[in-house]
Order: C-alpha cells, then structure tokens, then sequence
C-alpha cells in the first residue's frame, strides 16, 4: 500500500512541475476552443534557444571533464542510448495500433537524459554519503544526443521506406512504381544505403539537430559561459513553458489517435525505466571494471538509462518530428516514465553496494 501512495503522490508532484502542467494547461485550453495561438516563427526561435542553451551546457560540462577519465563511461553512455532506442523499436513501436513515429519519438526521450532526475539521484547519494565522479553530468550529452538522433533516423527511415514502398528496379536498371521488388530484389540494398546516408545528413543538418550539435561545439571550443549565464539560462524555464503550453494544444488536437492505445503507454512507461536502468547500470559495471570507475558513477549511469528527457527531447522531437503526437511521447515520458525512474533510484543503489560494496 505504502508503494502505492508514494508512486501516486510523486505523480502529482510531477503534475505540479512547469514541465507537465503547462502541458496540461495547453491541453485545456484546446479543449475550451480557446484562439490562444504562438506564431510559428516565434515558436522556431524558442526552440532554437532552448537547443543552444542545452548544447552550450553539455559542451562545458565535456570540456571542464578529464578527457581520459570520461572517454569509457561516455562510450557505455552512448551505447546505452542507442541501445534502449533499439529495444523500443522491436517492442512498443511492433505493438498493434501504434503509429510508429510516435512509438520512436517516445523511446528517443526514454533513451535521452532527465536532468532533474539526474539531479535528484546526485542529491540522494549526496545525503547517503556515496562518492561519485565529478565529470557525471558531462556523461548526459553523449547518451541523450545518441538517442535522439537514432530514433530521428529510424523514424525517417521507416517514412521514406513506406514512401518509396511502391518502387521497383528492374533488370535494366530502371524504376517504376507498382510493388516492391521483394526480399533482397535488385538494387535493395544499393536504394537503402543511399537512403540511411542521406536521411542521415538531412537529421544532422535539421535545425533542431543542427542547434544542437551548435551548441556543444561552442561549449567545447570556446568559452560561452558569460552569455550563456546572463542570457541562456535565465531565460530557458520560461521559454521551456511556452513551448509545453504549444505542444499541450497539439496534443488535445490529436488525444482521439491515442484512445486505442494508451494502454500500450502506459505499460512501457512503467516497465521501461527499469529494464533501461538495468542496461545502464551493466553498462556501469563493465566500466567499473575497466576504469575504476566508481560505485555511484555506476548509479548514476544507471538513473540516467532509467530516466527520460524532459528539457532537450521534447523540442527536438518537435523539430526533427513534427507528425509525431506530443500526447504519446510527452505524456508517457514526463507523466509516467519520470516518477519510475526516480523512485528506482534505491533499487540502483542497493545493486552497487552489492555487487561493487
């Protein structure tokens, strides 16, 4: 019972946050038929900032972070990140009724990084007096930008591929269009190496991506941090609001496609935190034993796997992805996935003080 009422009011907490209640606000504005309307060039502006300001962050974080220390817990963060993408492509994306862009833009936030429960997992070892590296923050960049490029180009991939489903290559070496040329037909693999290649640089050179990426290498090769604590940070919770209230009427404007299907959400959203959270911290273990790499490092890579993005994912996904329903990735992974993921931290805990001590 006692699990129960923890689970429930860490829920409400989270209904509470900035992030999840602008999302509802949104969402009852939509259903009041409210006019209430952001312009679209000021909405793109706002993403960019918010894309600058978290790039800008991880790339300091990298930068101020001893490069040797950081290489082998980065590569197994980077690992996990994709890894949990690639999970949820066979799994919540296969269910029937799933629209398949939503399902990859809800395990790209669910492989991308929570800063605030990073952050909450940071303060509970704090208090429980367990040591943990100091560069653990700059491990967030290497699993979140992993993840949500993956699922980016899955999701593109998958379009173009259903696309392109009626084209055939003949013997000549000529299309048509009109069926498929079957299980590894003439020209396959030649069409679908071309299509990851360019899908590949079209996500790269996407704004949101684009942003992005700016913004760690400004981080990493310059010294952004005066504009970036006068400007970006004050600005960014507010600007995050505005983009959850846009995003909550979307939502409202598509909740009928999840009717059918919320179930499948709602059993991912409170199984995967802890499947994701075992990955990273096997993922933490295997540095461990390479590195040295300490038991609250450990924890910590593991909270990150469990969590899911609330700050840099949403806007990317609504930039990378803009068909893809706010109301199944958002709310799944904000709503559901983010009290799991904090209240695991304990379990984590007690698997490194078993299996590390």
């Amino acid at each position: 019972m006692d699990i129960v009422v923890t689970v429930l009011s860490s829920l409400a907490e989270q209904l509470q946050k900035p992030t999840l209640a602008f999302l509802i606000a949104g969402m009852v504005l939509a259903a009041m038929g409210s006019k209430f309307e952001v312009p679209e060039p000021v909405y793109k502006f706002i993403v960019i900032l918010l894309l600058l300001k978290v790039g800008m962050g991880a790339g300091i974080a990298v930068r101020d972070a001893n490069f040797l220390e950081l290489f082998v817990p980065a590569l197994g963060a980077a690992f996990v990140g994709i890894t949990i993408v690639l999970l949820g492509s066979r799994t919540l994306a296969r269910r029937k009724g799933i629209s398949e862009v939503d399902a990859l833009a809800t395990v790209g936030l669910f492989g991308a990084v929570s800063a605030s429960t990073l952050a909450a997992g940071m303060a509970i070892l704090d208090d429980a007096g367990m040591f943990y590296e100091g560069f653990i923050g700059a491990l967030y960049p290497f699993m979140d930008i992993a993840a949500l490029v993956t699922a980016i180009v899955m999701a593109r991939m998958s379009a173009a591929r259903r696309a392109a489903g009626s084209v055939t290559v003949n013997a000549g070496g000529t299309m048509t269009a009109g069926g498929g040329s079957g299980m590894g037909g003439p020209g396959k693999g030649v069409i679908e190496e071309g299509l990851l290649k360019n899908i590949l640089v079209d996500t790269l050179r996407s704004p949101a991506i684009s942003a992005l990426l700016a913004g760690l290498a400004l981080g990493l090769l310059s010294d952004p941090k005066s504009v970036y604590g006068s400007f970006y940070e004050p600005l960014f919770r507010g600007l995050l609001s505005i983009l959850m209230l846009i995003m909550g009427m979307e939502a409202w404007a598509r909740v009928s496609e999840m009717r059918k299907v919320a179930h499948a959400y709602i059993l991912y959203g409170v199984t995967a935190p802890l499947i994701h959270g075992m990955i990273g911290f096997g993922a933490g273990l295997i540095a461990h034993e390479l590195t040295g790499f300490s038991a609250g490092g450990v924890v910590l890579l593991a909270v990150m796997a469990a969590s899911s993005s609330d700050i840099s994912g949403p806007p990317t996904m609504r930039g990378a992805l803009p068909d893809a329903n706010p109301s199944a990735y958002v709310g799944t992974s904000t709503g559901i996935g983010t009290p799991v993921a904090i209240l695991s931290i304990p379990l984590f805990i007690a698997l490194a003080e078993t299996f590390i001590g």
